[in-house]
């Protein structure tokens, strides 16, 4: 009786351990998937008391922030969000070590894993910026901000992506993030950088 019971004991710990395992706060879950992710996730490590968003920051010049929100992506809108996760951002600000393109998407293979890394590699570019009409109002109006802010979005089989890094004028970039989201929020995002 003991060793059925203690058998019983083993085998549902180990179906326990192997759905933890499989849940991955992705867009499209529910706000509590995503928590209870967060919260069993090594690279994050949240402290007590972060949920949907986790802060580190090693000095005041070096800070890195994940967050997961019902929002779409984007400015915020009014609207049915379905409660469930629509949007989540990985952003750095590094001024010592700056902040680069392959950095970003190290972070979003090492949080997410391979499956989502390479949906995020085999994603299809939509749109990429600052285009040549922004570069030259950049120049036109005296206003260089405008050509700092480089991004790009993508579509993915499975999600949708959004890369965006700010560069100073002598090419420095300290901050930067990329943002996995739903799909059907691509047109929406897509609209608002275009009409920025």
């Amino acid at each position: 009786m003991r060793s059925a019971q203690w058998l019983s004991t083993i085998g549902l710990s180990l179906v326990l351990s192997l759905l933890a395992g499989r849940v991955q706060a992705l867009p499209g879950q529910s706000p509590d998937e995503a928590v209870v992710w967060i919260q069993a996730n090594p690279t994050l490590r949240p402290v007590r008391g972060e949920k949907l968003l986790v802060r580190k920051s090693d000095t005041p010049a070096q800070r890195f922030m994940f967050s997961a929100s019902p929002l779409q992506v984007g400015r915020a809108s009014s609207g049915s969000t379905g409660g469930i996760i629509r949007t989540e951002e990985i952003s750095f600000f590094d001024m010592q070590n700056g902040v680069t393109r392959d950095r970003l998407q190290e972070t979003l293979r090492i949080i997410y894993g391979p499956t989502i890394y390479q949906d995020y590699a085999q994603a299809k570019t939509l749109y990429t910026y600052p285009t040549q009409k922004t570069l030259d109002q950049s120049v036109n109006r005296d206003t260089p901000l405008l050509a700092a802010i480089q991004g790009e979005v993508r579509e993915g089989d499975r999600y949708a992506y959004w890369l965006e890094i700010a560069r100073q004028q002598n090419g420095f970039a300290y901050t930067g993030k990329i943002t996995v989201f739903l799909r059907d929020d691509l047109p929406k995002l897509e609209g608002e950088l275009r009409n920025r």
